[in-house]
This record gives structure tokens, sequence and C-alpha cells, in this order.
């Protein structure tokens, strides 16, 4: 018997049986537990059109989906081969789920961040036009593309907003994330983070130890956590390293 936070059923070989919620139906066939919690195949991300990057466009507007045309889906299974790893839990601060992987991978630190134009508005910043300019200029920062030296791990409140990471052929894959959304993305990936056109989004950050922060702009081909980086993920996929 599994319990998730929308349902409880029971496995038999590649299917479960809860009948009066669709939401189960099948949802077994692709489970895996990871830090003792179920990781979720329910991840929206597809492989982004040409239009990437305010380098390439200076009217680049990161706020929108950029599917291709047809779209192109991205399963969690190839992100799993990135090293990305996704859970769906209830969306609430307060959840067993991430009670256990808090104490499963060591993340002892945590805070909680709200993103929109609402938090520069100030007494140097009185109206809402000068609140939008800054609001922008600090999401050009994010949106820079980078690597950390350690996880990134985003849990999210509400609102909503896009990570996008690179695969190993340097296509960007953009991961659409919600209520209820806890990212991984792994140490030395190359990504950045934008929200939607709603500009909200409040997220939960875990960390393991005193948290720190420092983004590595690309190109960090020689810093540790990429060789680190490519050594896992990218040799085992016999993309030169």
């Amino acid at each position: 018997i599994i319990n998730l936070p929308f349902c409880k059923f029971q496995i038999t070989n590649q299917f479960c049986f809860y009948p009066s919620n669709p939401k189960c139906s099948n949802y077994a066939e692709n489970m895996e537990v990871v830090s003792g919690v179920p990781i979720s195949p329910d991840i929206k991300a597809w492989y982004m059109d040409d239009d990437t990057s305010y380098h390439a466009n200076p009217n680049h507007n990161p706020y929108l989906p950029h599917h291709r045309t047809p779209n192109e889906p991205c399963a969690l299974d190839s992100l799993k081969q990135l090293g990305v790893l996704h859970w769906k839990l209830s969306g609430n601060e307060e959840d067993k789920d991430l009670d256990t992987l808090r104490t499963n991978r060591g993340y002892n630190y945590k805070d909680v961040i709200e993103i929109s134009p609402k938090m520069f508005m100030n007494k140097d910043k009185p109206n809402e036009q000068e609140a939008q300019e800054a609001f922008k200029a600090k999401l050009r920062v994010f949106y820079e593309e980078h690597i950390h030296a350690d996880e990134e791990i985003r849990y999210f409140l509400e609102g909503t907003g896009y990570f996008d990471v690179r695969d190993l052929n340097d296509r960007w894959i953009r991961i659409e994330c919600g209520k209820g959304d806890l990212l991984i993305l792994p140490e030395g990936i190359y990504h950045r983070f934008t929200v939607d056109t709603k500009q909200y989004a409040k997220v939960l950050r875990l960390f393991v130890g005193e948290p720190v922060w420092t983004p590595y702009n690309r190109p960090q081909e020689d810093h540790t956590s990429r060789k680190k980086y490519m050594e896992s993920f990218a040799r085992p996929h016999g993309v030169a390293t």
C-alpha cells in the first residue's frame, strides 16, 4: 500500500487500483522511490524553440513558454539522465514527504522567498514602474546561464516559474514548476530560472549546511563542479568530457 498526497493505492504488476480517484490511474508504472519518497513522472517539460536568450535577441521574452512547433516534450526519464529529480508534494510548507527528503538528504537549512515586482517596492522605489524595472533586472541575473557548486533545491508553495537546463547535446529544456513541485538540480549543471507571465512565485529553498547561492556564469568547463557533473552524467552516455 502506497500513500501519496492525493491517494492511497495498491500496486499490482505495473498498475495501481483506486477507482474513485482517476489521478492514480497507471501512476505506479513509472514510480521510483528516491530518498524515501516516490518521484513523480507528472512533470511538464519540453525542448525550447530557437529564441532562447537576450544575447541572441535583445527583445527575447523569457516569461513565455517557448515551445517548439510542433511541441517536443521531454520526459522525466530524460531529465533523470541529466541528474534532475522531481517530486510532486502537497504544496504546503508542512509536508511529511518534505520532512523525509530533508532528513534523508541532509537539508538542514530552509527559507522561503517570494519573487514578484512587489518585492522591490520600497521608499527608494515607491511606484510600480520602478519596481517592475528593478524586478526585470534581478530576473536577468537569474536568467543568465550558470552553475552552482552545490545542488539547487526548490519547492514551489505558490505561483509558477520555469527552470531551464541544458541537455548533453547543449539543447535547452524548459521545466514548468507550480504549487507542489519540488525540483533538484545537480551540482554543476548549466541552468537558469525565470517566472512566467504571472510574474509571481513563492518557493522554499533547501540547502546542506550554511547556504551559498554563488552563481558561476558560463563558461565554467574548468570548474571542479562542472568537471564532476560531466564525469557523473555525460561520460556514462558516451559524451566526451
